[in-house]
């Protein structure tokens, strides 16, 4: 059965631009509203990040005006490239506690210092490749970058052995 929304709900839906107070839909609809795939969205609710309010008699879930506004939220924040765990965190979070919004700004530093570290992780990836590139100009009658490639990967551990784990790509 489709919920009432609170007030601070239909507010955050007005302003998503769906109207308040409008009927439950279905997936591919809320999909269309939100603009998350139908993939996603079920993957979102197995995660628990997303809680469909109700099913109909053919056991098609049903979307509430604050499940798109979610929907919305989530995508947000996966576009600004936090993980789930973060989203989660800040979906818990009210919007009228002090302790929360602490909470948020916690939450929101602690993303700043990881793309902080990736953008440092992207820079020392920009050397490594203008370096490769600087390898070869097209002239020689074999590829540098394709040598220094595998030299490379030879020269990189085996990852079968215990305790040894890849360099993550960014």
């Amino acid at each position: 059965m489709p919920t009432t929304p609170t007030p601070t709900t239909a507010t955050r839906t007005e302003r998503a631009g769906v109207p308040a107070g409008s009927a439950p839909c279905h997936i591919s609809e809320a999909a269309r509203l939100s603009g998350v795939s139908t993939a996603n969205i079920r993957f979102y609710e197995k995660e628990k990040l997303l809680s469909p309010h109700g099913r109909g008699e053919n056991s098609y879930r049903f979307y509430s005006d604050g499940d798109v506004h979610q929907l919305r939220f989530i995508r947000l924040c996966r576009a600004m490239d936090m993980s789930l765990d973060e989203v989660r965190t800040l979906l818990a979070l009210d919007l009228t506690r002090k302790a929360d919004c602490d909470a948020a700004r916690d939450a929101l530093d602690g993303h700043l210092a990881h793309v902080r570290a990736r953008l440092a992780e992207l820079k020392v990836l920009e050397k490594d490749l203008k370096a490769l590139r600087n390898r070869c100009d097209g002239t020689d009658a074999h590829c540098h970058i394709i040598e220094a490639l595998h030299q490379q990967a030879d020269a990189l551990p085996a990852l079968a052995r215990p305790g040894i784990s890849a360099k993550r790509h960014v």
